[in-house]
């Protein structure tokens, strides 16, 4: 089974890490490509391409100044260690134990709109650029045309025939997926609470939920996507009715 998240805006580059072992991400010369269009834009265009702050631009500015493109441990971080959001906070990565962490690496993909596809030890420069962000590259209009492709032939290559293919990920990441290229169909779990007597997706628990099922599937050991219809960690059940074949649908 193989799983796929979103990134996480916010990072931390500061916490020690559980483990010394890392990766390189697949798409280091798309990245530098990226990222050498990226240095053209001054704080202002970045603010308004972002719609950030003006601190935030020129944090982001100098980010893209100094990235590099060799990436060691002293200049990066692995990607599962180094992401800090609500789908994070569910995963809780820093607290896995080392086999779980080896689990992780060959279950988990991440999204991202400056590396493409990465796996969790893939090391990563500090960065934000969100895939919805229009940042035209040559003649690609946005990073869904200039990533699409590639995503999805890097998923495919990390498939096994007939393994299953769980979609974790926002809609704003998944979008640079083609699912209907893909060799295995896309299951995609939805989380819904009860809000003011109304059953409904509430983004920040919906983001944390991703977290927490991948957490879920790591302890269990799952390598099957039926399995995950067990999943009630923070109170989830898999309600079947409002369920489809491949949208699976939890609530609590």
């Amino acid at each position: 089974m193989k799983i796929v998240i979103s990134p996480a805006k916010t990072l931390d580059f500061e916490n020690s890490l559980p483990t010394s072992d890392f990766t390189l991400p697949r798409f280091l010369d798309e990245t530098e490509k990226l990222n050498e269009t990226l240095k053209t834009k001054s704080p202002k265009k970045l603010a308004g391409l972002m719609d950030i702050s003006k601190a935030l631009a020129e944090l982001n500015r100098e980010r893209n100044l100094q990235r590099v493109p060799e990436y060691t441990p002293v200049n990066s971080r692995q990607a599962a260690f180094a992401f800090k959001g609500e789908v994070y906070l569910g995963l809780d990565a820093y607290s896995l134990s080392i086999e779980q962490i080896n689990q992780m690496q060959n279950k988990l993909l991440i999204l991202s709109g400056l590396y493409g596809l990465l796996r969790p030890l893939d090391l990563i420069q500090p960065y934000r650029l969100e895939m919805g962000t229009q940042l035209k590259v040559g003649r690609k209009p946005n990073l869904y045309k200039f990533w699409d492709k590639k995503i999805t032939e890097a998923i495919n290559a990390e498939l096994q025939e007939g393994e299953d293919f769980v979609n974790l990920a926002s809609q704003e990441y998944f979008g640079a997926v083609k699912p209907e290229l893909l060799k295995s169909p896309v299951i995609t779990p939805i989380f819904k609470d009860y809000h003011n007597g109304q059953l409904k997706v509430i983004s920040f628990f919906a983001k944390k939920a991703r977290g927490t099922m991948v957490r879920f599937a790591l302890d269990n050991n799952i390598n099957k996507a039926e399995e995950l219809k067990a999943f009630n960690y923070e109170k989830y059940e898999y309600d079947e009715k409002l369920s489809t074949e491949f949208e699976w649908v939890f609530v609590r």
